[in-house]
């Protein structure tokens, strides 16, 4: 009678705060935040653990400006000026390591993806030394999965491909970011597993998405200017 007792008072005191536990153990645990990128001043050392992933373009966020000048909406100056200073370096002396970057994210700073951390440090460094105006403060490092120099070459062995594939594609591009190619083309195109995967063989493994898009019509009488990150479309 007396475990019996016992036994009943526990699970009484269960219903009200849980038998035998101990304070707040009934409450959710947290779940850990995400880890911070990188933020690199010119004396910072090596981050021991990493960065994260590079980010690309969110589309859930704003895509207006945030700031303005003279009312017209701008990126902020600072940010600006260090994004030059960054794609100089990029797509030059640092093309074996540069991914891409992003203006203003967030606001007033400079996310900057790369292959390698170190050479990325050296890449902000250079961008001070070719312009001692800039802040390499307000950047912050990510790690990419490709260099846009690896992604430029797989966009161009996908235009060079003879074969006809059977959509039409209308576009290629290096994703933002820089995690592989994006190819548009029809819905039922969106959808092929087949044309993924002819697509990827081409490619020599690097990763493709293929979106929904629309065919590209050239202006009369003009060439379409030619984008570092995209590569002219192709009639179907």
């Amino acid at each position: 009678m007396r475990r019996t007792a016992v036994t009943l008072t526990c699970i009484a005191a269960a219903l009200l705060t849980g038998c035998g536990a101990t304070a707040g153990s009934g409450a959710a645990a947290k779940p850990p935040a995400p880890p911070a990128p990188v933020s690199v001043p010119p004396s910072a050392p090596p981050s021991a653990g990493g960065a994260p992933a590079c980010p690309g373009a969110d589309r859930s966020e704003p895509g207006a400006p945030p700031t303005t000048i003279d009312g017209t909406p701008a990126n902020t100056p600072e940010a600006v000026k260090l994004s030059q200073a960054v794609g100089a370096q990029g797509y030059g002396a640092f093309a074996d390591v540069y991914g891409t970057h992003t203006t203003d994210r967030p606001a007033g700073r400079v996310a900057v993806c790369v292959t390698d951390l170190a050479r990325g440090r050296l890449l902000l460094e250079a961008a001070r030394k070719a312009d001692p105006s800039v802040d390499p403060g307000r950047a912050d490092l990510y790690l990419s999965r490709y260099t846009h120099r690896a992604l430029m070459a797989a966009v161009e062995r996908l235009t060079a491909d003879q074969g006809r594939p059977a959509f039409p594609l209308y576009t290629f591009s290096a994703a933002r970011d820089a995690s592989g190619v994006v190819v548009t083309s029809t819905e039922a195109g969106a959808a092929s597993k087949d044309l993924k995967a002819r697509l990827e063989k081409i490619t020599g493994g690097v990763p493709v998405t293929v979106e929904r898009g629309d065919p590209v019509e050239p202006l009369v009488g003009t060439k379409p200017p030619k984008s570092p990150d995209t590569a002219a479309p192709v009639a179907p």
